[in-house]
């Protein structure tokens, strides 16, 4: 368990008690091909698939905790929690690989040996920070509850939501790519990130002079000098920040986005970094979520190979569906990319379309044009 520990300013650390991780092993009287056909979407009744006790406190609830769901077919569905404060989802994907590695022949040794030394990142004594980095905002600390011009983190939250999920093939990220060149070369990462943040954005209806962020994950492991080292478990990443107007991310075009983005991550040099863990230590800064998109990538961890054995997986992905964005792999599409997010069920529809739209607008005359004018008299009426 964690445990937080005076002598380290109340920093976390594990508790090694010998209690172990928790495992749990069910049954649903489902096959893999029917669950397949609902698996696009994570429904609430996915909680089940994974084991929780209710009356357990933060602090109480194992680092792993660990569930195998038995299918009428033979097949099984793997479920893992693992703290975030342990790892992040390079160093989860490398426990699960070298779990795998182990269950399949336990007697050859790993290719990379795990690293678990935190000390290696680490707030530099005494600190120096540079400047506040536009990721995070200072919170007054005798302001438990701050206001905000707008917070559309909040109003989300408080919102119901549905799950949005669009498959971009290679082809589709490539003609993406195409809107950008030759001017600006991109990743599909870039382009794909900036191509949701516009749709994001777009189908939110937002003021036009309202700033706007996208955060987004950054491995730095080879960033800071000297370079962590290989196999480290620890959290190696930081959030690189693009902001604009909502107009110039609305209006503007998608290589004026990617520009953001890329300027974003050229930001993130090892002086950046080592100020920015400095700055971790100041507990009156916080991450500015009130009007930002976060991405997560999980569509390069290679989690689609991880294999117990009986085979790779035919489908991955998290639990439920949150209002940060996950980049996830689409299982028998090479280089394909399943963007998943839970926006506002009043403007799902509208958030597909505007994904799509660059590769379905095909007839001027058919329906998908009659639902982008329906979608701007609903604009309209609302305003």
């Amino acid at each position: 368990r964690l445990l937080k520990c005076p002598e380290n300013n109340h920093k976390l650390q594990v508790d090694c008690n010998g209690k172990g991780a928790i495992f749990a092993e069910a049954f649903l009287d489902l096959s893999a091909d029917e669950l397949l056909v609902v698996s696009n979407k994570p429904d609430k009744s996915w909680r089940k698939l994974l084991y929780k006790d209710e009356t357990q406190s933060f602090l109480d609830i194992p680092p792993l905790v660990v569930q195998v769901t038995n299918l009428r077919c033979g097949g099984m569905i793997l479920c893992t929690a693992i703290n975030h404060c342990i790892c992040d989802g390079i160093g989860t994907a490398q426990f699960l690989h070298a779990w795998a590695h182990y269950t399949v022949d336990p007697t050859v040794s790993l290719s990379i040996k795990p690293f678990h030394s935190r000390h290696v990142l680490k707030p530099r004594d005494p600190t120096q920070i540079t400047s506040i980095h536009s990721t995070f905002t200072k919170i007054p600390l005798d302001d438990p509850n701050p206001q905000f011009s707008l917070n559309l983190h909040q109003y989300l939250q408080s919102q119901p939501v549905t799950p949005a999920s669009i498959t971009f093939s290679q082809s589709q990220i490539l003609h993406l790519k195409r809107q950008c060149s030759p001017s600006v070369k991109s990743t599909s990462f870039e382009v794909l990130a900036s191509h949701t943040w516009r749709c994001w954005v777009k189908s939110l209806d937002l003021s036009s002079s309202v700033n706007v962020k996208l955060l987004f994950s950054v491995n730095i492991r080879k960033t800071v000098k000297p370079e962590l080292p290989q196999g480290y478990y620890g959290n190696g990443f930081v959030l690189g920040c693009a902001e604009a107007p909502v107009k110039q991310v609305v209006n503007g075009n998608l290589q004026d986005t990617v520009k953001l983005v890329q300027h974003a991550k050229s930001e993130l040099t090892n002086d950046t970094v080592k100020s920015i863990v400095d700055l971790l230590e100041d507990k009156t800064v916080k991450t500015d979520l009130s009007t930002s998109l976060v991405i997560s990538q999980w569509s390069r961890l290679s989690l689609e190979e991880v294999n117990f054995g009986e085979g790779k997986p035919i489908q991955m992905g998290p639990l439920t569906s949150d209002i940060y964005c996950l980049f996830l792999p689409s299982l028998g599409e090479i280089d394909g990319i399943r963007v998943l997010v839970s926006v506002p069920e009043n403007v799902v529809k509208k958030f597909e379309y505007y994904m799509k739209e660059l590769w379905e607008v095909n007839d001027v005359n058919g329906d998908i044009i009659k639902g982008h004018l329906q979608y701007e008299n609903q604009k309209m009426i609302s305003a």
